[in-house]
């Protein structure tokens, strides 16, 4: 009897569109034919074949790294997001810090008897 495995966590399962690709893997690969193609064809006769193509394989590789990364379920666009976040936009070290009500009363209790100690003195004289 044939059988499938259904794996235990259905979040991870994406929609197939075409080719065995999602939507987001086609629409990348769109934009990277669309910038690719039309660029190998019009920069071949200026600068050779290997060199177009080149130019051309340098244009499309952040489109099918767009399309075709993800980490921990997030795609690369929101992983660099949070990598830009945590380097640069928030502060780098994050002290943990509590409000210690226990100092605070100690103080207010120093001053109260460093005020008595100076109206104590200046009845003295």
């Amino acid at each position: 009897m044939p059988y499938c495995n259904i794996p235990n966590d259905l979040s991870k399962i994406k929609t197939k569109m075409a080719f065995n690709l999602t939507k987001r893997q086609l629409l990348c690969f769109g934009a990277a034919a669309a910038v690719g193609i039309p660029t190998y064809i019009f920069t071949r006769s200026a600068i050779g074949n290997s060199a177009a193509m080149f130019v051309m394989i340098a244009l499309m590789l952040p489109f099918f790294f767009v399309a075709m990364y993800e980490r921990d379920g997030l795609p690369a666009e929101k992983v660099a997001r949070n990598i830009i976040r945590t380097l640069f936009i928030r502060p780098g070290k994050r002290p943990y810090k509590t409000e210690n009500l226990y100092t605070v009363l100690t103080k207010e209790e120093q001053t109260i008897d460093a005020d008595k100690k100076d109206e104590t003195a200046a009845t003295r004289r």
